[in-house]
């Protein structure tokens, strides 16, 4: 089973700011990854207006994280859908079983794939509407 169920919030070009905003108040450690920082890839090749933006972010403290990033380009800001959860675990099968759990039902936003962040990874919204990104841990 997970270790963690983390809050994922997204934000419309402005989560650089957010997170910030939330380290000063909440305290603890940011790590900020930007769509420029990620290696390129010909089937999703990122304009120049958006090189900047959060791909990924998370703040972290005390056993606690957040994980925050910009809405990906093409897929649109809909304020109150800016809420998921993610979750990883240990293993593929893990990752696969509880995926097509969640999924089922529901609509698959982005199939499990090898991403260059985890081994598994995809996106889902389950048939209440939950928003989830489920992944297993990369072993390194």
């Amino acid at each position: 089973m997970s270790d963690w169920l983390i809050p994922y919030l997204a934000f419309n070009g402005n989560c650089e700011d957010a997170v910030h905003f939330y380290q000063k108040v909440l305290g603890g450690e940011v790590q900020i990854l930007h769509f420029k920082d990620a290696p390129p890839n010909p089937e999703f090749p990122v304009q120049d207006h958006l090189k900047n933006l959060v791909l990924h972010a998370e703040l972290r403290k005390d056993g606690h994280i957040i994980r925050f990033s910009d809405t990906f380009p093409g897929v649109p800001f809909i304020p109150g859908n800016t809420v998921s959860f993610s979750i990883e675990f240990e293993t593929a099968e893990e990752t696969k079983d509880v995926f097509e759990a969640l999924s089922s039902g529901g609509k698959i936003e982005m199939e499990l794939q090898k991403t260059f962040f985890s081994p598994l990874y995809g996106k889902c919204t389950d048939k209440f509407g939950i928003h989830w990104q489920v992944s297993c841990k990369a072993h390194h």
